[in-house]
């Protein structure tokens, strides 16, 4: 097996990432500390075709593969992570499921927007009571002739502060079967998008609210009997959370490195203490190994949507490399990478957050274990047994 880029995919990635360090890396830190999406760095992506690479051409995007879109994000990632975020939000998640299934007028009214870098879609999933248990959401969608009544509220969507319109899963009946989607969009009657929280990864996302939220039946993504075609599509979704993280993990491992040639103690050089030289050892072990594992997922989905065995263990490999990389590089950074002086702590932060976010590791665990197995394994306790 070839794990070698082929030269349209090195030329690819050399022209992105020289981009990068022309337009991104003197700013990094700066776009890193800051609360706002970075409009102008979308708006550039867009220009070189790097939002909707995952989308075909007769569905309005750049048609390019998988493997385009994630080296994309990685050869962003690796010199300002903060922008990487851009790459996922116009190439996974839920731009990604809203090009697959909506149909044309719907696909006509947003992707020119959010492909141009003007506007962002946040997706409405998990619930205060309804996280990695996400078949247990409870925001309802009634249809009322030509209008469809939204009812509940939703918590922890990535851009729901800045997004425009948001893919909400909602239950138009009991059970999974009852589990669709729809399009929600900013100012719409009944909608309410709470204030700001703050969390640990420097990103602000709001609770959203529906009261009597009245969209059109237009607006309809997925009806009842969607929710396999939606929760397949973040198959996806995790390989772009896999690439940022791995590639983030890169960013602070280049960061440490850097530093242990050039500080001195006890008049050496950082790199000639053996126990810093293992420390390094064991961050390349981890993020090559998780690298390729992220590659074999991706190559296996060029034929169709990758295998939730094969996304979760990349996503899982990826989670833990890039986490224990940018967490042991802040290490031998010192005082300085433990400082906001530092892009190390902000990577630390950044990668802590996607072994919760898109799929905990806990829930990738038991994924493995299915594929292991070649069975489901119910996270729900057993039904009491009654007498007939």
């Amino acid at each position: 097996m070839d794990f070698e880029l082929n030269e349209d995919q090195t030329i690819f990635y050399d022209t992105v990432k020289k981009f990068a360090q022309k337009e991104l890396a003197e700013a990094a830190l700066e776009r890193a500390h800051s609360d706002a999406y970075p409009w102008d760095v979308a708006e550039k992506f867009a220009e070189m075709g790097l939002l909707g690479i995952t989308v075909p051409e007769n569905k309005g995007g750049i048609g390019g593969t998988l493997m385009d879109a994630v080296l994309a994000i990685q050869a962003v990632a690796e010199v300002c992570p903060r922008s990487a975020d851009v790459v996922q939000a116009g190439n996974f998640g839920a731009v990604r499921t809203f090009a697959e299934y909506a149909n044309q007028e719907q696909r006509e009214r947003f992707l020119p927007r959010i492909l141009g870098g003007k506007a962002v879609m946040s997706v409405g999933m998990s619930e205060p009571e309804a996280g990695s248990a996400v078949t247990e959401l409870r925001t309802t969608a009634r249809v009322d002739g030509e209008e469809v009544i939204l009812n509940g509220s939703k918590i922890f969507g990535t851009h729901s502060a800045e997004a425009e319109v948001f893919l909400v899963y909602v239950r138009f009946a009991e059970g999974v079967g009852g589990i669709g989607s729809v399009l929600v969009t900013r100012g719409a009657p009944g909608f309410t998008i709470g204030k700001p929280s703050a969390f640990m990864n420097g990103e602000h996302w709001s609770q959203l609210y529906f009261e009597d939220c009245r969209i059109s039946t237009a607006d309809i993504l997925l009806g009842p009997g969607g929710f396999k075609k939606q929760i397949s599509g973040f198959n996806v979704e995790r390989l772009g959370n896999a690439a940022r993280a791995v590639a983030v993990g890169r960013y602070a491992f280049g960061l440490a490195r850097d530093h242990a040639m050039t500080r001195k103690q006890f008049d050496r050089d950082l790199c000639e203490f053996q126990g810093l030289q293992w420390k390094f050892a064991d961050m390349a072990v981890k993020l090559e190994a998780a690298q390729l594992l992220l590659m074999r997922a991706v190559v296996k989905s060029e034929q169709g949507l990758p295998s939730a065995h094969d996304t979760a263990l990349a996503k899982l490999a990826c989670n833990e490399a890039g986490f224990f990389a940018a967490n042991e590089s802040m290490q031998i950074l010192g005082g300085i990478g433990f400082s906001e002086e530092s892009l190390a702590q902000y990577c630390v932060r950044r990668t802590r957050g996607w072994m919760i976010a898109g799929g905990s590791i806990e829930i990738l665990k038991n994924r493995v274990a299915e594929g292991i197995f070649e069975r489901r394994f119910s996270q729900r306790p057993p039904r009491m047994k009654t007498n007939a």
